[in-house]
């Protein structure tokens, strides 16, 4: 890969990984809003069976997002580290060792697989 394609997926990487860690933060500030609101009035309790039910619902639903964005920011920095590693073999694939598209590429950055990898991957053939 050339240094401009390699500048372009860096400012790519990096703009997305901004992005991702400024919804990390609103997923911890939403979660620490339901924390709040589940308290009431200085209570440990909800009054009411249903909003300790909803509570529960709204602390479980801002976890699985917060742990997503998370894993997400994760693949992003895996892909910066093989990027400044060895930007030599950035784009090309994990499995095969083709050279993962452009296209490919600008859609999922943090790829480390070619289209045919990972559809084999995700049907669970083998070589």
């Amino acid at each position: 890969m050339n240094k401009k394609d390699l500048k372009y997926f860096e400012e790519r990487l990096l703009t997305i990984r901004a992005r991702a860690l400024k919804d990390l933060g609103h997923y911890d500030k939403d979660l620490s809003q339901v924390q709040a609101g589940a308290e009431g009035e200085n209570s440990a309790y909800s009054f009411h069976m249903a909003d300790q039910g909803t509570d529960a619902m709204e602390r479980e639903k801002a976890f699985l997002f917060a742990s997503k964005e998370g894993r997400y920011l994760y693949h992003l920095d895996e892909a910066l580290r093989r990027m400044y590693k060895s930007p030599k073999s950035f784009g090309e694939c994990a499995e095969c060792g083709q050279k993962v598209s452009f296209e490919r590429l600008d859609a999922i950055p943090h790829t480390r697989l070619c289209i045919s990898c990972k559809e084999r991957e995700e049907t669970g053939e083998s070589d």
